[in-house]
């Protein structure tokens, strides 16, 4: 089921290339989608930010998310399709994203890479050329 009210898309049907021999001249089965995601009352504010984000090039200036579906041969498919893919980016933006909480390194921890660099120093300096004392 979708996430976004039927009455919040605006579907246009058109003439598609592809598969479909005669039948592609005389039958409209793609489908271009619309979702204005700015107006749209079904979604929190955060949400349609990141939606908006996550759209990238399918979305106008005016915050109307486009999808043009021509992948398959009938139109319910193609609808079904850009519906489907809408609701995919919805679900995307649904999930708030986990920020890292910055924490500062334990003494031990700066211990330890002090000896390791210690240790290593030792390593290097006697692969030199023997001195002549």
């Amino acid at each position: 089921m979708s996430r976004i009210p039927e009455d919040e898309l605006e579907f246009r049907f058109f003439r598609s290339g592809g598969p479909g021999g005669q039948n592609v001249n005389k039958v409209s089965t793609s489908v271009q989608m619309r979702f204005d995601v700015r107006n749209s009352p079904s979604l929190t504010e955060p949400v349609k930010e990141r939606l908006m984000k996550l759209a990238g090039s399918r979305l106008t200036l005016d915050g109307v998310i486009v999808i043009t579906a021509v992948r398959f041969r009938t139109q319910e498919r193609n609808k079904a399709d850009a519906v489907a893919r809408l609701d995919e980016m919805v679900a995307e933006a649904s999930i708030k994203p986990v920020y890292r909480v910055p924490t500062r390194p334990t003494r031990a921890s700066k211990e330890r890479r002090l000896k390791g660099k210690s240790t290593r120093s030792v390593i290097k300096s006697g692969r030199g050329k023997p001195s002549l004392d």
